[in-house]
């Protein structure tokens, strides 16, 4: 198995949060791999080749911010597990919530993870890391 190049869609609004992830991504030598929309709205354009877009081509993983404006995590996950196109999109949850609704609700429309920014972030090198280990090691769906 060749382990292929697979693009990351970051959705995440906090700009501190998008630097500190493309540093990271810089870093490990991914950077042209990585697209970032601000919101669930813009992530869903990016996806499906709307208002200008190029449309992401499968596989590609998804690091999904749950509280954003215009399109929450959630409110953007129900709508990809609800599109044929999109539903089998590889979402990892990147966020601030400990909610244990927000968990259980995120894993009820199968994400692959659920990492909080404070854990990250002592060891960020390490979730990305992660992220790239799992795109070598998993058959993605076309």
């Amino acid at each position: 198995m060749t382990a292929i190049k697979v693009p990351y869609l970051v959705v995440d609004d906090d700009e501190v949060d998008v630097m500190a992830i493309k540093r990271v991504f810089k870093k490990m030598g991914i950077e042209d791999r990585m697209s970032v929309a601000h919101n669930g709205l813009e992530a869903l354009e990016k996806l499906r080749g709307e208002n200008g877009h190029t449309p992401m081509r499968m596989p590609y993983m998804i690091l999904l911010d749950l509280n954003m404006p215009k399109m929450n995590g959630l409110e953007f996950l129900k709508t990809i597990r609800s599109d044929p196109k999109l539903r089998s999109s590889i979402v990892f949850i990147l966020t601030t919530s400990r909610d244990e609704k927000d968990r259980m609700a995120a894993y009820n429309l199968n994400v692959a993870g659920y990492i909080v920014k404070s854990e990250a972030g002592r060891t960020f090198d390490q979730t990305i890391e992660m992220l790239e280990t799992y795109r070598e090691l998993v058959e993605f769906p076309n």
